[in-house]
């Protein structure tokens, strides 16, 4: 079966998911690429090389990164400062990749393998005890992350969608039941 353009084009980016790009996953900066809606040079992640490979799939030329979107550098890994952690849970919600795992009131900890780097669990923490040092020395871009490591974080993600779906339906669920359940207001009335 041959993948069609946005497939490859999703197939080429790093699967962060960590909207440097200014989407907000890796699927919609691709469908956007494809669209001819956004340049080529958006993902600091895959860096110079990730641009040379979605050249070589859309015929586009090659250019530097754009600076607004970020710069290469080493990948970097989400270590919690466990002291600090107030169990709050933020930055799980935040995690693209559900690396991070703790409870509510609870210190929380990053699961080092499956973490892209992403960055978006810094934000999130409200007692700013989330650090991001380089793991990589001084590879970057595709010398810093693997097609295998793309592809698994592609399917965690994925994962993620479908389970905050799952979720979503739940509670929607629980809500139409709720209200059906409930008698009907006497103060109100229609005119």
């Amino acid at each position: 079966m041959l993948a069609t353009l946005a497939e490859r084009v999703d197939a080429a980016l790093p699967q962060t998911q960590c909207r440097r790009c200014g989407y907000a996953d890796c699927r919609a900066y691709a469908q956007a690429i494809t669209a001819e809606a956004a340049a080529i040079n958006r993902c600091p992640p895959g860096g110079a090389e990730g641009v040379a490979r979605l050249a070589a799939i859309t015929g586009r030329a090659p250019a530097p990164l754009d600076p607004a979107c970020g710069t290469e550098g080493p990948r970097r890994r989400a270590v919690i400062d466990e002291a600090w952690c107030i169990g709050c849970a933020l930055c799980i919600k935040a995690c693209p990749v559900d690396c991070i795992v703790g409870a509510p009131q609870r210190m929380h900890t990053v699961i080092d393998a499956l973490c892209t780097g992403c960055e978006l669990c810094v934000p999130a923490c409200p007692v700013d005890c989330i650090a991001l040092p380089a793991v990589t020395g001084d590879r970057s871009g595709w010398q810093a992350w693997s097609t295998a490591q793309a592809d698994d974080a592609r399917e965690r993600y994925r994962q993620r969608q479908a389970r905050q779906l799952r979720e979503q339906e739940a509670q929607d669920q629980r809500l139409a039941a709720q209200s059906r359940l409930r008698p009907a207001d006497p103060a109100r009335h229609d005119a």
